[in-house]
């Protein structure tokens, strides 16, 4: 059998070792001044003016939610996502309402939510799925009063015209799980550029304490300063790894081209797209779960782009009659392919070869 080809492999090596051992060494393995350095450094990067780090994207998530008190109220969020999106809103006691996306770009829009609010809507959560941002109009819905709290998963290092994810919305949830762009092994990051917002965020994921008091509801996220060690040498390679992933999608774009019925994901205009997911469309019905399951047959990783929460049983009842049209096509016709620092041109085209051959 040839080779396996994975669908990701994370982007380390001996340098994140060395790291490692020098927190190690230094008998100070919680959160502490690395994973300070950590969140200055995010910061910095995403041009934000503060970054708290948490064990995941998910519950950076929920402690935004918490924070910004979505308890028995309605949070407009996108349906085409992992379901820790709307899982922590549920944990914040808010009500996720589930709303469409974009058939080709695969993201929601402003157009979407103005067509989805009622009167006194204020929270509103959209996806930027797979490295591909939300187009920046979306953001006006900031001056309509809406609070956006932007899951930002797989989004580090995209740009929407001259401005980064992670500086547009009033919070951005990253996550550094191993299929990202970056990883810690789990692990996240809240970026803001509201004081007030920070510093009750920054409390909450430490049991609620400030400075040496505990004086508000909260918990442990804290992220340790072992994973914190690995994300500040996995993010002096954020810029190669991007180039990298960017020249990977240019040779499927020009392979897949050839293959009928197959259509990636559709570019947000004016933006840096950073490929944490190589996610294509198959408008061949029916033909997806084929793809897949021969390229398994082939030793190759592949998988289904993302869910559409309303398909599954815990959120069935949120559906709410809602159009979702879109994201239910997206949910059956919807592939991601491998991609990752160890795939080469000629993988590619033994990839790209397999699905010609199922889909003709």
């Amino acid at each position: 059998m040839k080779k396996r080809i994975y669908l990701m492999r994370p982007n380390v090596d001996s340098e994140e070792i060395k790291e490692i051992e020098k927190v190690i060494n230094s008998k100070f393995l919680t959160e502490g001044k690395v994973t300070q350095k950590f969140e200055k450094k995010i910061s910095s990067y995403v041009h934000s003016k503060y970054a708290i780090a948490t064990t995941s994207a998910t519950t950076a998530l929920h402690t935004a939610f918490e924070v910004l008190n979505v308890k028995n109220k309605r949070v407009l969020v996108s349906d085409f996502t992992f379901p820790a999106t709307a899982l922590a809103i549920i944990q914040a006691g808010g009500i996720p309402v589930l709303v469409d996306v974009n058939k080709y770009r695969m993201n929601v829009t402003r157009e979407i939510i103005e067509n989805s609010m009622k009167k006194n809507d204020e929270f509103v959560c959209p996806v930027s799925l797979f490295g591909n941002p939300l187009d920046l109009d979306f953001y006006k819905l900031k001056k309509q009063g809406f609070w956006i709290i932007e899951d930002a998963a797989t989004n580090l290092g995209t740009k929407i015209g001259n401005k980064f994810v992670g500086e547009l919305a009033d919070i951005s949830c990253f996550s550094f799980h191993p299929r990202k762009i970056i990883t810690t092994g789990e692990g996240g990051m809240i970026t803001t550029n509201n004081k007030k917002l920070n510093d009750k965020m920054r409390s909450f994921k430490a049991f609620g304490k400030i400075k040496n008091n505990f004086i508000n509801l909260g918990t442990n996220y804290k992220l340790s300063d072992i994973q914190s060690a690995v994300g500040l040498s996995q993010l002096k390679k954020l810029d190669k790894i991007i180039k990298n992933r960017k020249i990977n999608a240019k040779i499927y774009n020009e392979l897949l081209s050839k293959i009928d019925y197959i259509k990636p994901q559709e570019q947000t205009p004016n933006s840096l797209h950073t490929y944490q997911s190589y996610t294509c469309i198959v408008t061949k019905p029916n033909m997806r779960n084929k793809i897949i399951k021969e390229l398994e047959l082939n030793n190759i990783e592949s998988q289904i782009g993302t869910y559409a929460l309303h398909c599954l049983p815990i959120f069935q009842k949120l559906s709410q009659n809602q159009d979702l049209k879109n994201s239910n096509f997206l949910f059956k016709n919807s592939i991601s392919l491998p991609l990752h620092k160890e795939l080469n041109e000629k993988d590619q085209e033994r990839i790209c070869r397999i699905i010609k051959n199922v889909i003709k």
